[in-house]
């Protein structure tokens, strides 16, 4: 039996798990990535932040043109393996620092150094693995969901298309992670140094969670156009100077809560920038804290004389941690403002108004006649450079065009249903009236489709009879389909009529706003019953000829009561779904995915489709894949991904490890200290057992294998243990 002194065991006790692989893992989460995307031809560095990190083998990013490798990981270490590891690293430093002044003695004779046999790491390297460990550890993290840190190395194609795409993690034992926003860029990008894991705010203590940073580091230099990447700390802002000139259209926008729709912890729930632009004088000559209904701010601004310019971005109430991440980028790219009709009819796209910033010679191309009923997105094009995404909207009902002057009863437009009215809120405090001849007891839906389709129109809907006595009324109503939304501004009602006649249905601003970008979607129609769906997680892990489930979730439509048949859609050879039906009282069901595989080599991409009986069809829709996200501490969320991934695991199948360096033995001299702590434990009469020793020594023997120890400072430690092999 070993035996060491107490103060010996407590001062080493933190250092066995560190580094020590886990045996059972939780699916990984990952809380930001920073930068969240980069610049088309480049390979840069980004940094993960989450929890269930551990053992990351993989990284994920859909679409073509982009690469990913998985570099490093950091996790918390623990005081006591903090204070090892800093005691080495002073040591490396100490002894950099007398080899350096031994360089500088003119004339000194060098004495023979006696060579000893070591498999150390280079001394410098060593230095950087450590400093980089103790960096990235907090003890009291600003949130639990930054612990773990991984670093992936990125590279995007020339060709790589632009745009959104979606970032994943993958661990052994974990499967693939929830997805995060990644973004391929078009312009020069500048991303300033991640941020060290910020404190915990205390109530009455907030002063020690604030980033002490150079003020010259608050303001960064630029060449138009760029990207540039950042976080902001609490209370704190930062700013860009570039130079402009004059008649130049710039255009400066923001990704922010694009990238992290919702923050749990966190009032209003996500990181609200803001932008104020400064000319070479001070002037603040811009300003903006959203765009449109947006909590993304964009400023438009045609420079008025050749200068300097200053744009700072900061939390609109000076909060501030790790994951208020942005993307700013300034320029003359093109950028549409509003597009018109917000849709059209399947199969028949038509011409598409488009109106914005840098539009000469843009072209914007409509969707594939092939592209069925749905919301897709349209961007306009000007010598390679693309715009921001807008919304378009296919059905395959009859549509018709808004004509003015509609404003009131006496001048309404007739329609004869069904039908979709593309229309516009031309100016404030207008109305469009549109009148139709209905039956008694029939149902009409009045439905809009303008915030849903980035239209800033805040509809209000009423149904008058031909006395003008109101017959139905709604200003906002809830699509649990739009769950990036948090103000389900678009209006709906399904009304029975009293009796036969005419009917006016009369559509317009809550806030009396108007003007070419108010336009809308005016569904009027008898109650098409349907549904959409929802399957949470977007991505799930079965073990070796294992099951899991999967929660689907129906969001009914015009009053759908069916029942609803889930099953998979053409599934991967191995892999099954058992029968699943989401009768006509729920809006949630859970559907069980076998695997008959022993493992998959790689992700496959599932599809889960819910088929019901509507009338005398059989109606089929796709489940989207969604993450179930908390906003505010309080409100959930369905936020849609791109793609259903599942991984059938071996958990017989080890990974490939690097070769560990294999300790030494100890020397003479720490053979006689470990003697010697022995000896002392005994005459205290201190007594541990073999198991507790060998569990320490076993701590600082992964220290030593990850090349974070020295031969000597490994056997100096182990002979402090008094355990002699």
């Amino acid at each position: 039996m070993n035996k060491i002194p107490r103060f010996v065991l407590a001062g080493m006790v933190g250092w066995v798990a560190l580094l020590a692989p886990a045996r059972a893992q939780s699916r990984p989460y990952v809380a930001y990535v920073y930068p969240a995307g980069g610049q088309q031809g480049t390979t840069f560095e980004i940094k993960v932040s989450g929890q269930n990190l551990n053992g990351v083998t993989d990284v994920i990013i859909n679409g073509t043109g982009v690469t990913a490798r998985f570099v490093e990981s950091f996790f918390q270490i623990g005081n006591s393996s903090d204070r090892l590891l800093s005691r080495q690293l002073a040591e490396l430093k100490q002894a950099q620092a007398k080899a350096a002044s031994k360089k500088k003695k003119k004339g000194a004779v060098e004495e023979p150094v006696p060579v000893v046999p070591t498999n150390d790491p280079d001394p410098t390297n060593m230095i950087a693995k450590i400093t980089k460990m103790l960096y990235e550890d907090v003890r009291f993290p600003a949130c639990a969901s930054f612990l773990g840190v991984a670093y992936i190395e990125v590279t995007i194609a020339t060709n790589a298309p632009p745009g959104e795409r979606e970032l994943r993690v993958v661990t052994l034992r974990g499967g693939a992670s929830n997805p995060m926003v990644f973004h391929v860029g078009q312009v020069p990008e500048h991303s300033r140094p991640p941020m060290r894991t910020a404190a915990r705010q205390v109530l009455g203590r907030e002063q020690q969670s604030l980033r002490n940073r150079p003020a010259s580091d608050a303001e960064v230099r630029l060449n138009l156009p760029c990207t540039v990447n950042g976080q902001i700390a609490s209370r704190e802002v930062n700013s860009y100077r570039f130079t402009a000139h004059k008649g130049q259209r710039l255009v400066i926008t923001t990704q922010a809560r694009q990238l992290i729709p919702y923050i749990a912890d966190g009032v209003p729930g996500w990181f609200q920038p803001v932008l104020e632009l400064y000319d070479a004088q001070g002037k603040e000559v811009a300003y903006d804290d959203d765009y449109q209904f947006k909590p993304d701010p964009v400023i438009l601004y045609e420079v008025p004389a050749d200068g300097e310019y200053v744009c700072a971005i900061r939390d609109a109430i000076y909060r501030g941690r790790n994951d208020f991440i942005y993307r700013l980028t300034i320029g003359e790219q093109p950028f549409v403002t509003s597009i018109f009709p917000l849709g059209a009819r399947v199969g028949e796209p038509g011409a598409i108004k488009v109106k914005g910033w840098n539009l000469k010679g843009a072209e914007l191309t409509p969707p594939a006649k092939e592209t069925g009923a749905g919301v897709c997105q349209v961007v306009a094009s000007r010598e390679g450079a693309v715009s921001n995404p807008m919304s378009f909207a296919l059905d395959t009902l009859p549509e018709a065009m808004e004509k003015e002057a509609n404003n009131t009863s006496s001048r309404a437009q007739k329609v004869t249903l069904p039908v979709i009215v593309n229309g516009r809120i031309d100016k404030a405090d207008d109305w469009d009236v549109f009148r139709f001849r209905g039956k008694s007891n029939e149902t009409v839906v009045a439905e809009v489709l303008a915030r849903r389709l980035d239209s800033p129109l805040d509809s209000v809907l009423k149904l008058t009879d031909a006395n003008g006595e109101l017959v139905a009324f709604n200003d906002d109503c809830e699509d649990l389909a739009s769950m990036l939304n948090t103000h389900h501004a678009d209006s709906y009602f399904m009304a029975r009529l009293p009796a036969d006649g005419l009917y006016y249905v009369h559509i317009g601003d809550t806030a009396r706003h108007g003007g070419n970008d108010y336009a809308y979607r005016l569904r009027l129609s008898a109650p098409r019953p349907d549904f959409a769906l929802r399957v949470v997680p977007s991505s799930a892990r079965v073990a070796s000829k294992g099951e899991t489930s999967l929660s689907v979730h129906a969001i009914r439509k015009d009053g759908f009561t069916g029942d609803i048949k889930l099953a998979l859609k053409e599934p991967p050879v191995g892999v099954t779904s058992l029968p699943a039906i989401m009768t006509s009282t729920q809006t949630m069901a859970r559907i069980r995915i076998k695997a008959n595989l022993v493992a998959t080599q790689e992700f496959v991409n599932l599809v889960i489709a819910g088929s019901a009986k509507i009338d005398d069809s059989v109606i089929v829709h796709e489940a989207v894949p969604a993450e179930d996200r908390m906003q505010a501490f309080l409100w959930r969320h369905l936020v849609p991904a791109q793609e259903l991934k599942l991984y059938v695991d071996n958990p017989k199948y080890t990974p490939p490890r690097s070769p560990l360096r294999v300790p030494p033995e100890l020397t003479p001299t720490q053979l006689a200290k470990a003697e010697s702590v022995v000896a002392a434990a005994e005459a205290k009469g201190v007594k541990f057992t073999k198991k507790q020793v060998d569990g320490l020594a076993r701590g600082i023997k992964a220290l030593y294998e990850k090349g974070l120890l020295t031969d000597k400072f490994y056997g100096d430690r182990i002979a402090e243990l008094g355990y002699a092999r």
